[in-house]
Parts: structure tokens; C-alpha cells; sequence
């Protein structure tokens, strides 16, 4: 397409981002676009815009021959790659919103893109407004990103500042996000971890060349963060975050994990509040640079679509600089993290599992411990995800094998059972 293409839509969905985009294409004749149509789910809902806008048919959009581009902003992942690999095949261009379709389908995707030759851009399925996959693929094209690491759901992060600034008990924050519209009425996807790490998934692509799925990445959410684990936070002067987070080790792996986090006040994520988003990008020569922006929303998601379609006017595409003109990363599993982890019972934690332990604090109602952990005890393990125990990584968490006897104090776990005795 030159850029001066027409660009005819065929839009897909017509909910919080749809309705979004629509409006705000409507207030864009620059871009030179239009909706065609328009496919819904209930013909019967109100909607503001021509009913003949509409339709069930979803062929109507993908064997209409005029329609260039192809929109997809639907909550429906396996419906959503069908319409995007046919849309693809057929010739067309899309954009899509759809985080869980892109994890889930990731390598049929790519192979996809190789195949027709066309665009697919996502923009807008993680971080919404803020321009991080269009920064990873064209700003950062070398092997000098050190890491990343991000908070990329709104939702959770909404709960936590209001657990942390307005000492809210998780349920009573969890239940105002949801009358907010920042959650929804089944907030697990948001709350246990998985919208975040479908999101990490085509990042760590982008970033290092990594194609996973979300099985190989560790991750949790908030859902057993406590009251009491922000209030021992904010005695040490730290916040809690949902955060993302890759690191390149020394052998030339990728650290990577979805975890809770304590984050220093000098940490720029310690100013993402409520439903923002936050990214702070580590490279050799730029250092680190931080972005920040609404995480979700009508018209931070449809701002991220409207640019990705922008972008289609002059043909862009992902180019997977780091996947196909780069030797790819692996990802790795041989590191050590830094833990604080609370309980109701000292009994529900497997001491032994711990390489160390730096602090206790044992007291009538719950108990925490700061600790040192390899990777693979916790990835193979689930007691650190059991009701009544809440794993939140230290501020600098992640420890290449080579650092460890450097960092390794006198106290172990066997002070922490002469403790108890």
C-alpha cells in the first residue's frame, strides 16, 4: 500500500475498543480510512452508530473484496485467529487486540506472516497506548538490550495501588476495579497472572527473538498479596507491582518471569498508579528509558489500533529483526531469585528448597522470611501458590550462578530452624 492508500475496514467487534476506534476514526479524515462493516455478536444490542454498519455474517467482511484491512478486537481467542488467518489469506491486512489468540498461536502466526507476505500488527494488545512492540522492533534493532521489565495490566495494578495508598483489604479493591470497569466480573484472567504473561510472550519475541508459550514462563498474580505483605513494604520503603521482567544473563540467555514484585522508590515503575502501564527498557548505549501511558481504556486501546492501521498505509510490517536476522535467545533456567515470602503457617513453606535465608519475622497471625530460591524449585513447584502464602520478588531479584557464592551470608535455613526451636 503507498500512503496514500484508501484503507476500507472490516471491523470486528464493536465493544469498549470498537466503539473506541470508531469515534475516533471518525474524527481522523487525515488517515484516510473508513468502516465498511462492522461484525457483531447481538444484532438486537443499541449501538451508537447506522444499524446498516452491522452484521453477523463475519464473510461479509472476509470475502468482501474491497475490504483492505481487516480489525479484530474481540474477547474470543480460538473466534479471533479465525478470522485473522483467513483475513491473512485472503489478502488482507489485520490489526488485532487480542493478546490471548497472539500467545496462544504465536508460531502459526509467524509462519503466517512469512507465508502471505502481509501485515499483522498488535500494537495495541499490550500496554495499549504505549508504543512498546513499534520501539522494541525499530529503536532497539541490536544485541544491546540488558532487559525490560513492565507493568502491562491495568487492572491488577489498579488493585494494588489502592491496597497499598488506600490500605484496602484485595476483595474490597478487587470489587471497586470491577465497578470501575477496570476488571472484569471474572477478574481471573486479570488477577492470577494470565493476561500479563500472554502479553510477555510476543514481547520477549520482540525484544529477544524468543518464541515461547506461556507454560515455559513462570508467572502468578495478586491473588494472595496481603494487607500485612504492603504494610512490610512500605516499612522497607518499597511498593508492591504485578511486573514482567527479562533479563540477558552472562552465557547470552534470558532470564524471565511474571511475578509480584517490591519496587524501590527510586524504581521509575514506583509511579505507575491505578490502571497505567509502565515500561523501563535497559540497552548498552541508551541506558534505560522509561514509557508510560494508559494501560487500558476505550481510547488508549483504540489510540494504539488507530496507529497500527496508520501504519498499514505505507505497508509496515514486524520484521522479527531478533527472531530472523539475529541469533534468537533462549530462554533460561538456571538462575537464582531473591524472595520475600509471608504465611499463615511456617509449615505450608519447604525450608529446604531455600538456598538461604536473610531475615524472619515470625509473628501471631503471619509469618515472612526474605530468601534466596533457584528458578527451577519454584517452577516446579506449586506450594508458593497455595491459598494462605504470598511470593513477592525482592527489588533486584534475579541472580546469574556465577554471583551467588559471591552474595551467600552465614545464616541459612538451619538458623531459621534454630530459630523456631
Amino acid at each position: 500500500m503507498s500512503g496514500n492508500k484508501q484503507l476500507t475496514i472490516g471491523l470486528f467487534g464493536f465493544g469498549v475498543v470498537g466503539e473506541g476506534l470508531y469515534k475516533v476514526l471518525q474524527q481522523t479524515p487525515s488517515l484516510n480510512g473508513e468502516i465498511r462493516k462492522v461484525c457483531i455478536k447481538h444484532p438486537d444490542k443499541q449501538r451508537n452508530a447506522p444499524q446498516e454498519l452491522f452484521t453477523t455474517d463475519k464473510d461479509e467482511l472476509l470475502q468482501d473484496e474491497s475490504i483492505n484491512v481487516i480489525v479484530e478486537v474481540i474477547d474470543d481467542a480460538d473466534a479471533a485467529f479465525d478470522i485473522v488467518k483467513t483475513a491473512l489469506l485472503n489478502g488482507k491486512s489485520v490489526v488485532s487486540a487480542s493478546k490471548k489468540m497472539i500467545a496462544e498461536h504465536l508460531p502459526e502466526l509467524l509462519q503466517l506472516q512469512q507465508e502471505t507476505g502481509l501485515p499483522f500488527l498488535y500494537e495495541s494488545a499490550a500496554c495499549a497506548s504505549i508504543p512498546v512492540i513499534r520501539n522494541l522492533e525499530e529503536y532497539y534493532d541490536n544485541d544491546l538490550l540488558h532487559s525490560i521489565k513492565a507493568i502491562v495490566n491495568g487492572s491488577t495494578n489498579f488493585i494494588l495501588t489502592k491496597i497499598f495508598e488506600d490500605k484496602l483489604e484485595f476483595a474490597t479493591a478487587l470489587k471497586l476495579a470491577q465497578d470501575l470497569g477496570f476488571a472484569e466480573s471474572n477478574p481471573k484472567l486479570d488477577v492470577e497472572g494470565y493476561d500479563a504473561v500472554n502479553k510477555w510472550t510476543f514481547l520477549l519475541t520482540h525484544a529477544y527473538g524468543i518464541v515461547t508459550g506461556t507454560n515455559e514462563i513462570l508467572f502468578s498474580g495478586i491473588q494472595n498479596i496481603q494487607l500485612g505483605d504492603a504494610k512490610v513494604a512500605r516499612e522497607k520503603g518499597y511498593e508492591i507491582k504485578l511486573v514482567a521482567q527479562a533479563k540477558k544473563l552472562s552465557d547470552g540467555k534470558v532470564a524471565a518471569v511474571v511475578l509480584p514484585q517490591f519496587i524501590a522508590q527510586q524504581d521509575p515503575l514506583t509511579f505507575v498508579k491505578n490502571e497505567y502501564n509502565g515500561v523501563v527498557i535497559e540497552s548498552g548505549f541508551a541506558d534505560k528509558q522509561f514509557f508510560y501511558g494508559k494501560g487500558a481504556g476505550s481510547f488508549p486501546t483504540a489510540s494504539a489500533v488507530l496507529s497500527d492501521i496508520s501504519a498499514l498505509r505505507y505497508d509496515y510490517k514486524y520484521e522479527y529483526k531478533k527472531l530472523y536476522h539475529h541469533q534468537p535467545a533462549q530462554l533460561s533456567s538456571d538462575f537464582y531469585l531473591r524472595v520475600y515470602i509471608s504465611a499463615t503457617d511456617w509449615a505450608q513453606l519447604p525450608k529446604q528448597e531455600l538456598e538461604w535465608i536473610e531475615e524472619w519475622h515470625s509473628g501471631q497471625d503471619r509469618s515472612y522470611l526474605g530468601a534466596v530460591i533457584h528458578y527451577s524449585r519454584l517452577r516446579n513447584s506449586d506450594w508458593w501458590k497455595q491459598p494462605g502464602v504470598s511470593l513477592i520478588l525482592a527489588p533486584e531479584a534475579i541472580i546469574e550462578p556465577a554471583e551467588l557464592e559471591k552474595l551467600r551470608p552465614v545464616k541459612s535455613v538451619a538458623a531459621l530452624e534454630t530459630a523456631e526451636a
